[in-house]
């Protein structure tokens, strides 16, 4: 099986498995709702959508990228990508509404969000992982280092705008006033908002922490299926 064949399969067995994790939050979001009648967790299901669409742009760019699309489509994509990939790790901080389940479902509440919470971190970090590997390719090794560091970076900080602020990313179209309005405030006067910076980075170090200790497994598991 040559390189091209090699990533056909994996890539089939990583659909394989993404669909069955969302198939299994969906199931539990689904039959909380029918037991409980209430579609308080409903929300959830958006956020997963929300969460595959850094992987769909990050796919759509890798595919433009093996097939030399021009650069302002890539750019594009790219864009696109970094807007959305806040949402995927964003569904960790749904665990806030655990509290507001019932004292019953506690346990089932805890794992129906925690297998939320794992999807959508694990569908950001391979989204990240194609955007890395793209940058990579055309740039080197410390470009796609530096592009995955600011964009998990920045994801600490988006993921602040929309769990704490309650912006979301389609506020850059439908009241992209406000929301850049606030993002100047923030880089503009940062003494005032230390707390938010110490929240932020924080949060980034731990999504970094983990994207590198993954990046790390993967680089080795390759190097050992080469030899």
């Amino acid at each position: 099986m040559n390189g091209v064949e090699a990533d056909v399969t994996r890539r089939r067995r990583e659909l394989v498995l993404l669909s069955a994790l969302l198939a299994w939050c969906l199931a539990l979001v689904g039959a909380r709702t029918v037991h409980t009648d209430t579609d308080y967790f409903l929300f959830l299901v958006w956020n997963l959508f929300l969460a595959c669409v850094p992987l769909m742009m990050s796919r759509l760019l890798r595919a433009a990228h093996q097939r030399k699309a021009p650069d302002i489509a890539q750019l594009m994509l790219a864009v696109v990508w970094l807007l959305f990939l806040p949402n995927a790790p964003y569904l960790l901080t749904d665990l806030v509404h655990l509290q507001q389940g019932s004292p019953i479902l506690y346990w089932y509440d805890l794992s129906m969000l925690l297998s939320c919470a794992g999807t959508g971190l694990l569908l950001g970090y391979l989204s990240l992982f194609d955007v890395h590997k793209v940058f990579e390719e055309r740039f080197g090794s410390r470009s796609g280092w530096t592009v995955a560091i600011v964009a998990l970076l920045l994801c600490g900080y988006g993921i602040y705008l929309g769990r704490v602020m309650r912006w979301n990313s389609w506020d850059v179209i439908a009241n992209p006033r406000g929301l850049f309005g606030n993002i100047a405030d923030f880089l503009f006067n940062p003494t005032a908002h230390i707390r938010i910076y110490v929240l932020s980075g924080i949060i980034s170090a731990g999504l970094l922490l983990g994207y590198a200790i993954l990046h790390s497994m993967t680089w080795v598991r390759g190097r050992h299926a080469k030899d």
